[in-house]
């Protein structure tokens, strides 16, 4: 059983699932072990049996070059760090998963406390790491942003992996305020729709890879159409606090 919500929801997702389980329990009779908790396909899943994830976009980290570090930190919380489509995947668009990996002599309750708390410092790391890239290295963010938008808008061919790892920066500089009037939900909504199975869902003959290439680019260009270049102001652009002379 899952329970997806947007946005940092994980209480109101572990609520929602959490009832639902309580329910079938009624109904069902659990394979459940007075020492090992719930006994699930795999062992790892002993105990509790939940799994509680979060997806996290952090460019910043991974420009700064600090991810690596992070991931280690977080790794002896007893938390796991896998990529965009969990183990064994590289986080694709700088999105990680971030998930508890026991779930054994640990109340459930407790399991999503700790992730919540371990989420908020990734993320007050994240927007940290955002401010000191902007003070300390404008032109350098601002030429990553400008390249992606370049490409996205323009390419007549793009793989996916490129896609999606080009619209992080690009969702990257809606955050920072580079693309005025421009919805972030634009760009998380590209992130999907220009995934392969997508695009192979709008055609009815059997696309290949070249074919889907050629389809994405031309969403991209379309979709972007609208989207005026990046504008860094001009303090952000010389590396100056707003405020300054």
């Amino acid at each position: 059983m899952q329970a997806l919500r947007p946005g940092l929801q994980l209480k109101e997702a572990w609520q929602a699932i959490d009832q639902l389980d309580s329910l079938l329990e009624k109904k069902l009779s659990y394979a459940f072990s007075p020492t090992l908790g719930y006994l699930t396909a795999c062992p790892t899943n002993l105990g509790t049996g939940i799994r509680v994830s979060a997806m996290l976009h952090l460019p910043s980290l991974v420009l700064s070059e600090q991810i690596n570090q992070i991931i280690q930190a977080v790794n002896k919380l007893g938390l796991a760090v896998r990529g965009l489509y969990g183990e064994g995947t590289e986080a694709l668009g700088n999105v990680f998963q971030v998930s508890n990996q026991m779930t054994l002599g640990e109340m459930e309750g407790d399991i999503v406390e700790r992730l919540n708390k371990v989420l908020a410092q990734l993320i007050e790391h994240e927007e940290n790491a955002r401010g000191t890239l902007l003070e300390s290295k404008p032109k350098m963010i601002f030429n990553h942003i400008g390249r992606a938008y370049g490409i996205l808008a323009n390419a007549h061919s793009i793989s996916s992996k490129e896609t999606m790892n080009l619209l992080s920066l690009l969702r990257l500089g809606v955050d920072l305020g580079l693309f005025p009037g421009t919805d972030r939900a634009l760009v998380d909504e590209l992130f999907l729709i220009t995934q392969p199975a997508h695009l192979q869902k709008s055609y009815s003959e059997k696309l290949s890879a070249e074919e889907r290439d050629l389809l994405r680019a031309d969403m991209l260009r379309e979709r972007l159409r609208h989207v005026s270049r990046p504008h860094p102001a001009p303090s952000k652009l010389d590396g100056s606090k707003a405020g300054q002379s």
